[in-house]
Parts: C-alpha cells; sequence; structure tokens
C-alpha cells in the first residue's frame, strides 16, 4: 500500500512534537486523523488548519487522554497510530490524577482502540529518556534496555518527577498489551527535544531546554548532563520506524550529549545578550558527559541530520519571533522599569506619566531599547 493511500491517526496533534510530526506526514502524501482536546479551539489549532495540504489531507478529531474511548472513532480505519499525547506539567498539585493516571489510562485506552480497530498494523509510541535513566548513580552510556528506578525517583521527587513515573509505567503497561495482544509496537524514546517550532505557546520541552536563558535554575538538574534531539530528526524518526518492516522494540532517537557547562558556553558564543551565568551553582564544573546510545536507529539506517547549534538557534529564533523570550536581557529589564514608572505615574497622576514617557522615548532615539513583547512560559499543552 503506497503511502497515498495511507491513514494514520496522532494524537496530542497540538503540540510541540505531534505539529511538527503532522507537517511531515502530510509533505509524504499521508492523510493524516489529528486528534486534539478542543477542535474548535481556533487558538490551539490554527496552525494544523494553516499546514500545506491540510485542507485536503488532514481532519481534527476531538479526543482526551481522560474520557475512555475517545480514541476509538478516529483510530477506526487507520492504518498506523502515532501516540505522541501526554500530560506534562510539572506544577501539578495533583499529579498522580493529572498527569501519572491519564498517561497511564490513555495509552491503555489507545492499544484497546487499534486492537478493535483490526486495521491498525503498527503504533508508534512516543516515550521519553525519563523511562531510562532517571537513578541515583548515572551511567556513562544507556541503551534501549536500561529503564529508570521508579523506587529513587518517587522518594527523591525531583523536578519532573511525576513525567518520569507516568512515562515509565504508561510503556511498560503498553508493552504488556502488545505482547498479550500480538500488537506491533514501536517506542521512541527521545532525550530533550529541541528546535524550531510550530505550536503557538512554549513548549514545555523549551522551559527545560532554554532554562539557561531564561534563569529557570530548577531545571538546571535536567540538563545537568543532558543529550539532545532536533525536533525535526525525532519526527522523522517516528516516520522511519512506522514505514520500516525491521524495526521493533525500543529505539532511542539521540543525537547529542552536552553537560550543562558545554551548553552554556554555546550560548554564551551565540547570544551573549541574554548574560548566561558561567558559574552555576551547586553544580560541579567537573561534570563527565552521559551518553545515550542511538546505535539500534542507527543500523536501521536512520540518519540524524542536524547539530546542537541547529537545535538551540532554531528554538531560540522561533520563540524570539513568537515573543516568547525577550530579545535580551537589558531590553526584558527596561521594559519591566518602564511598566512600572507607568504604573507609578498612573498612581500620582497624568502629568508625571507624561514626562516618564517622554524621557524614556527620548532615550529611545538615542539608542535606547524599544518596547517589544513580554516572555512569557507555559508549563501544560
Amino acid at each position: 500500500m503506497g503511502v497515498e493511500a495511507e491513514t494514520v491517526c496522532v494524537t496530542g496533534a497540538s503540540g510541540f512534537i505531534g505539529s511538527w510530526l503532522i507537517m511531515r506526514l502530510l509533505e509524504k502524501g499521508y492523510t493524516v486523523r489529528a486528534t486534539v482536546r478542543d477542535p474548535d479551539n481556533t487558538k490551539k489549532v490554527k496552525h494544523l488548519l494553516e499546514l500545506p495540504k491540510a485542507e485536503t489531507h488532514l481532519t481534527l478529531w476531538k479526543a482526551d487522554l481522560s474520557v475512555e474511548g475517545s480514541f476509538d472513532e478516529a483510530i477506526q480505519g487507520c492504518t498506523g497510530v502515532f501516540h505522541v499525547a501526554t500530560p506534562m506539567d510539572f506544577e501539578s498539585k495533583d499529579p498522580e490524577n493529572e498527569v501519572i493516571k491519564p498517561t497511564i489510562n490513555g495509552v491503555l485506552d489507545i492499544m484497546k482502540a487499534c486492537a478493535t480497530a483490526k486495521t491498525v498494523r503498527r503504533i508508534v509510541f512516543t516515550s521519553s529518556a525519563g523511562t531510562v535513566d532517571v537513578e541515583e548513580h548515572k551511567k556513562p552510556v544507556y541503551d534501549e534496555s536500561c529503564w529508570s528506578d521508579l523506587e529513587f525517583v518517587q522518594a527523591v521527587k525531583m523536578t519532573g518527577w511525576m513525567y518520569f513515573v507516568s512515562k515509565t509505567l504508561a510503556e511498560q503497561a503498553a508493552w504488556k498489551f502488545a505482547e498479550e495482544n500480538n500488537m506491533d509496537f514501536i517506542s521512541v524514546i527521545p532525550p530533550l527535544v529541541v528546535g524550531p517550532f510550530i505550536m503557538q505557546s512554549m513548549p514545555p520541552s523549551l522551559i527545560t531546554g532554554l532554562s539557561l536563558i531564561t534563569g529557570t535554575e530548577s531545571h538546571y538538574g535536567i540538563i545537568k548532563q543532558g543529550n539532545y534531539v532536533h525536533l525535526d530528526d525525532l519526527c522523522m524518526a517516528h516516520i522511519f520506524l512506522f514505514e520500516n518492516p525491521k524495526a521493533e522494540g525500543r529505539y532511542i532517537c539521540s543525537s547529542h550529549s552536552a553537560t550543562i557547562h558545554d551548553l552554556a558556553k554555546l550560548l554564551r558564543e551565540k547570544y551573549p545578550e541574554y548574560n548566561v551565568p558561567t558559574k552555576l551553582k551547586d553544580i560541579d564544573e567537573d561534570l563527565a558527559s552521559v551518553v545515550f546510545s542511538s546505535k539500534k536507529v542507527k543500523d536501521l539506517g536512520f540518519e540524524f541530520k542536524y547539530s546542537l547549534e541547529d537545535m538551540f538557534v532554531g528554538a531560540v529564533e522561533t520563540c524570539r519571533k513568537q515573543g516568547l523570550i525577550p530579545l535580551s536581557h537589558e531590553k526584558q529589564a527596561a521594559e519591566e522599569k518602564f511598566a512600572s514608572a507607568v504604573e507609578t505615574c498612573k498612581e500620582k497622576g497624568p502629568t508625571p506619566l507624561s514626562h516618564e514617557k517622554q524621557a524614556v522615548v527620548g532615550s529611545k532615539e538615542n539608542g535606547g531599547v524599544p518596547a517589544g513583547s513580554d516572555a512569557t512560559q507555559s508549563t501544560t499543552h
């Protein structure tokens, strides 16, 4: 069966990975059924509807990981399913019910829908490095045989712990279901995903990936001994593994390893305006790299195309273009000072406001910083 005749379902379609994956599937000629929680939310789906070929090859379907059976209709008749959707809220006040249970129940519900449909020949599940390497003592190299230590995760409860638990338990449950029901199931294990994007809000992955720029110190531990993959490489790997008849099992999809110090050096050189720190609190100066081996997917014939610099330049430039991060920390400070002055002057009356504004405008005419967008962050998708 040619690609032109294939219909596939992509869950989590409006998100960071899902939307880019759909773009690439449409380019290759697939017909795509994209599941989102609210197809009528124009703000969340506009970027999907504007994709080339969307008018003829893309349909939106309402489905929610927390609603049993909601994926059945979208999956019926599909030859493939890319299960990308996952709750990713590091700030959840109720992680058991908001992150862990929906992730596990959601993947099982989708597996059941695939079994019932009888048309699905392969399921590709987007797993996470959090299923592989979260343990007290890091190994120098990780491969597909490794699993995270959930007792350690639940005891320490580090940043993102509920995500690591949910993805590990969900993947293990999916493998058990696939084996019991003789289903063709592939899991793709990405590390931190970085790169340009088409969704309209800050991807949760980049809140971590760009934490050296945004100053989100609570995420430094995640990138201390980091591994990375470009969003486009990851999505093309999903399609490659769906199409390759020899693919089976788990596949780590990681192209670069870098310590937080390596990353800080790269970002300081490319973007000095962000004042990326040279000294990092509570992080050793001498860190060994931890490697995620992608030998298995490379041996199957997949080739990674992008450098670490490509990933971060693409991510930063997209964030700047969308106004998700400031153009520089100096610019952000100037805007915050101006906003504070405006609020103060409003309280005192119109005359001081006009003088303050005149002074700021005058400074702009003399090379000062123009106003622009504020940095915003979102931790859910």
